[in-house]
């Protein structure tokens, strides 16, 4: 199974675990609010932890299937914007403990969550203006300020963890082989707490944000569809199927 969870002592833990490199398709994006909204409801959960087997954390949304079928980017938005409603909204705090690559979808699920801690090799990017499509920045622009946002949007740079423990926007950065040990150890934490309590702290936590994550992501994604409808993303796309790397666009004359 790609997603897996597991309740014990009020915490919850979804596990991702679908090589090769955790990417999902739009099916599985659909599938990951499902899950964190029926943990959320459960009387007996507190917390919900996520993180992921394998090589890293998440590489985003498949895109071998949207390459196939540009069509696909209507359920793939669907489930990205659901997936870090569904963590932002969720009425009780979520944990994400993610290592290595966070790519994409990983950071709406990360810039959704209330707690993220990383691995030391774990970065943040968000590749979308090499891959044909748009979105993302809003969930990292609230765990980062605009300026390092920008930045990495627009390059489809690497943010590194400790830069981003350094501008405040993880928790923690743990040494790789430590993660789990210290993401559980902030999960129990957590789960000794009254639930109500933890219901009422989020309710108000969120209700204080500066800035609407959720509608400044639809906001975004209807600059994908727009992106879509380019030539240029799908050639953008192609490329990457074909060799991993970034399309070349030359002057058009």
């Amino acid at each position: 199974m790609p997603i897996k969870t597991e309740v014990s002592k009020g915490i919850a833990e979804v596990v991702f675990d679908h090589p090769p490199v955790n990417a999902f398709n739009g099916k599985m994006w659909n599938e990951i609010p499902e899950i964190i909204t029926s943990l959320g409801k459960r009387q007996d959960v507190k917390v919900i932890l996520i993180r992921a087997e394998g090589k890293g954390f998440c590489a985003g949304v498949d895109i071998k299937e949207l390459a196939d079928n540009s069509a696909a980017i209507v359920d793939v938005n669907k489930g990205n914007y659901l997936t870090g409603k569904s963590i932002h909204d969720c009425e009780i705090p979520v944990i994400v403990a993610a290592h290595r690559y966070i790519i994409g979808g990983g950071v709406i699920m990360c810039g959704a969550a209330d707690i993220v801690i990383a691995s030391d090799d774990a970065y943040f990017s968000l590749p979308e203006i090499d891959r044909g499509a748009m979105g993302g920045a809003a969930h990292l622009q609230r765990m980062l300020g605009v300026a390092k946002v920008r930045a990495a949007f627009l390059t489809g740079g690497k943010i590194p963890a400790e830069e981003a423990y350094r501008l405040g926007g993880i928790e923690k950065v743990a040494p790789k082989q430590d993660l789990l040990k210290e993401a559980r150890g902030y999960a129990e934490t957590l789960a000794s707490k009254s639930r109500d309590a933890l219901r009422i702290a989020k309710q108000a936590l969120n209700g204080i944000e500066p800035f609407d994550v959720d509608a400044s992501y639809r906001w975004e994604q209807g600059f994908t569809f727009e992106m879509y409808m380019h030539e240029d993303s799908q050639k953008a796309r192609d490329a990457f199927v074909e060799t991993g790397k970034a399309a070349e666009f030359k002057d058009k004359k």
